[in-house]
């Protein structure tokens, strides 16, 4: 597995497509109200996941791994999501800690965790 993770629009999805020769075809794009399907090899925006598995009482890093094949394959992207002001609403803020559950186990598991700001990649394992 390999992690991407970054501020938005750091170029993150555009990181993925140079590097493991993705296509627009092999990414799935996860939405807050909507459930995932992991089946394809690139899982953008992992982050509006989280929100999803907090929205209906799941967590993100049981449901994650108990829902996906081929974990070792996958390619992760995920914004940064826990840098400035914590948020006064409560779901927000459960949101901000299940996703940084999430990217923690999720880096254990990756071979790569890469940190992409301005465009520049910086590998953290």
């Amino acid at each position: 597995m390999e992690l991407i993770i970054g501020g938005a629009f750091q170029g993150k999805t555009e990181f993925a497509k140079e590097n493991f020769g993705i296509e627009d075809d092999d990414i799935f794009v996860c939405k807050k109200d909507e459930a995932p399907d992991f089946s394809k090899k690139c899982i953008a925006h992992i982050e509006r996941f989280s929100f999803w598995c907090v929205e209906h009482g799941y967590e993100p890093s049981e449901y994650f791994f108990e829902h996906t094949e081929n974990t070792d394959e996958k390619i992760i992207i995920s914004d940064d999501i826990s840098c400035g002001v914590v948020p006064v609403n409560k779901t927000e803020r459960a949101w901000r800690e299940a996703n940084g559950r999430l990217l923690i186990k999720l880096s254990k598991e990756s071979e790569h965790v890469t940190r992409i700001f301005c465009g520049l990649s910086q590998r953290l394992k």
